[in-house]
């Protein structure tokens, strides 16, 4: 069996840039087995598969290592390829997801996507967390679906060298580390070891997190957030009715064709 496969760099603005996903278009669902192996063979932070139906398109998301509810950078990729490789023409997607409906929109610089906020909430910090922090000081712990360490500066998050071995048994899905920029609202690294990824480049989905609580603390409801990982990458962030717009753009690196 011959599946289609495309690599996209999401919230990029050339090759190299941004947060590479996997896209495979399906005709039918696969065993999960089969699309779990995939993921693992592609050995990127998640690849996306799709299926077209009558009415809206139904998406998953998995990592090397397990499915996901939530991928932002993955959503962006599988809404590129719907435009470019198969024939979308309307001015939305709609994914039908674990997380609900997700709705992408292409615009002139790109897409916007409608999805959940998750406010994080003040929580006491696991001794694990902490002790993977190593020297550097939280000044704040949260938690949404995943902790939120709040840093007092910049060149902490830029400078912070987790020990990953701490955080493979938290509870929840990983680590966000954060603290306010200069140059963009919020800077951001996200951190993913149970999961198979030690650092993610840019993550779409943290940005449901930190959105709304740096756009409380800030008075915002429009930000731009700058994730500092080796890729780097800008997301826009709109606040709206308890959802938050995320917005970036896409390239192809590659495409391509896999056998199974």
């Amino acid at each position: 069996m011959k599946i289609k496969l495309y690599q996209v760099d999401a919230f990029a603005n050339n090759v190299f840039e941004g947060n590479p996903a996997a896209v495979c278009p399906l005709e039918n669902w696969l065993d999960d087995h089969l699309l779990q192996k995939i993921a693992e063979e592609n050995n990127l932070s998640e690849t996306a598969f799709f299926v077209r139906t009558d009415r809206n398109i139904q998406l998953r998301w998995f990592t090397p290592v397990e499915e996901v509810d939530l991928c932002g950078h993955a959503t962006l990729a599988a809404a590129y390829v719907l435009y470019q490789h198969c024939n979308s023409t309307a001015p939305s997607v709609i994914f039908d997801t674990k997380s609900g409906q997700l709705v992408v929109t292409k615009t002139a610089t790109g897409f916007s996507m409608d999805f959940p906020i998750s406010m994080p909430q003040v929580v006491g910090a696991p001794a694990a967390l902490l002790l993977g922090l190593g020297k550097i000081k939280a000044e704040t712990v949260l938690a949404g679906f995943d902790y939120i360490v709040v840093l007092n500066s910049v060149k902490e998050v830029i400078d912070l060298r987790p020990d990953f071995s701490q955080w493979l048994n938290l509870d929840l899905r990983g680590v966000v580390v954060t603290a306010q920029g200069s140059d963009v609202d919020f800077v951001s690294r996200c951190f993913f070891p149970k999961l198979g990824v030690n650092e993610d480049p840019v993550t779409g989905s943290a940005h449901c997190e930190l959105a709304p609580y740096w756009g409380l603390r800030l008075g915002s409801s429009v930000l731009c957030g700058k994730q500092l990982s080796k890729r780097s990458g800008l997301v826009h962030c709109q606040l709206v009715e308890g959802r938050v717009i995320l917005s970036g753009n896409a390239v192809e690196y590659m495409p391509g064709e896999i056998n199974v």
